[in-house]
């Protein structure tokens, strides 16, 4: 499934031009995009999306997805913490949280595939997922927790079904 941006447009219009180094291809791409830091356990998260052609894009946490992303649709996005591991990263940590795209966790079969493309051992799914849904009534993008469907802002029901837009 592809993942339009769905969150506020000024900051879809302030993407200006897609970092190349951010994408990751080979095990060496991700060694050089992670070189800059402790080679331990990484604390701190990293912003990734999937792109269109598979390819994962990793950028500091503090960035936008849909900056990462070049302003076009992804097939996943989140978060990803990674730790040393014996043959070079592991992905320790990876969670779909993108209020910018509200990925569903049904994107988790892109992200092991860039992943696997890449070689790099990961979870097996998301370690942590989020449910994101769109407000019927106000429209509004929503987390779901705790298993409740109510929208935080106007108290409508939310749908059980993952309902964003898609292309």
């Amino acid at each position: 499934m592809r993942y339009r941006y769905v969150g506020p447009a000024e900051l879809r219009d302030q993407v200006v031009a897609v970092d190349a180094v951010a994408a990751i291809d080979t095990p060496a791409s991700l060694d050089a995009r992670l070189a800059r830091r402790d080679r331990g356990d990484l604390v701190e998260p990293l912003t990734f999306v999937v792109a269109l052609d598979g390819m994962l894009r990793l950028a500091p946490r503090r960035s936008e997805h849909v900056a990462l992303a070049g302003g076009t649709d992804v097939l996943a996005a989140g978060e990803m913490t990674f730790a040393s591991a014996e043959t070079g990263w592991c992905v320790a940590e990876v969670t779909n949280q993108s209020t910018g795209y509200c990925p569903d966790p049904d994107s988790w079969p892109a992200v092991a595939g860039a992943l696997d493309h890449v070689g790099v051992r990961h979870p097996g799914n998301f370690t942590d997922k989020v449910v994101f849904r769109r407000c019927p009534t106000c429209i509004e993008r929503n987390i779901v927790r705790d298993d409740d469907f109510t929208c935080a802002l106007c108290n409508s029901a939310l749908p059980a079904r993952w309902n964003f837009m898609t292309d």
